[in-house]
């Protein structure tokens, strides 16, 4: 933890329009010890509609105020964890902006990069804000007082293997 008593972590993902603005706001309103940041690899300047409506819909998180930003843009925050949540920004940012932070992958399919009718762009979103969702309780059930760095970080990789729900490779869309 940082000077601010506060865990400060970034969901880093390519657009920065729904999965790391999904980890963001699932987790910077579960827990006050956390503070939470999204930003992209690549941004597209706008969050993707669908994933407001299932953060208001879903979970009753007003995120209206949502921004896609480069992970520049984070680079004078001192970060204690990078989660990147898809395969393109982990590969593509390989110096992130907090050399020291911990950083893990949780991957999952890009919910606003598949095609599909209305009904199948929903249901992926909120199958993939499940899963989210689903990792950032299992984070927080952490003792993560007592865990020393290299245990927080163990544990919290072991979150982003499981296959909750299992997704199969083939139906992932990262790029």
């Amino acid at each position: 933890m940082n000077d601010s008593g506060k865990l400060k972590v970034l969901f880093l993902c390519t657009g920065n329009s729904a999965r790391s603005i999904l980890g963001e706001y699932l987790l910077g309103t579960m827990d006050p010890r956390v503070e939470t940041f999204s930003a992209g690899a690549e941004p597209t300047g706008m969050v993707h509609p669908m994933a407001l409506r299932v953060l208001q819909e879903v979970y009753d998180i007003d995120a209206s105020d949502a921004t896609s930003k480069s992970w520049e843009a984070t680079a004078d925050i001192t970060l204690d964890i990078v989660v990147t949540v898809c395969d393109h920004a982990r590969d593509t940012c390989p110096l992130l902006p907090s050399s020291s932070a911990i950083q893990v992958h949780w991957g999952s399919p890009d919910p606003a990069g598949r095609g599909g009718d209305a009904v199948q762009t929903e249901a992926l979103f909120r199958q993939v804000a499940d899963q989210i969702h689903h990792r950032v309780q299992r984070f927080l059930a952490l003792p993560i007082e007592q865990l020393n760095r290299d245990e927080l970080a163990a544990e919290l990789r072991r979150i982003g293997d499981d296959s909750y729900p299992a997704y199969r490779a083939e139906d992932r869309n990262d790029v």
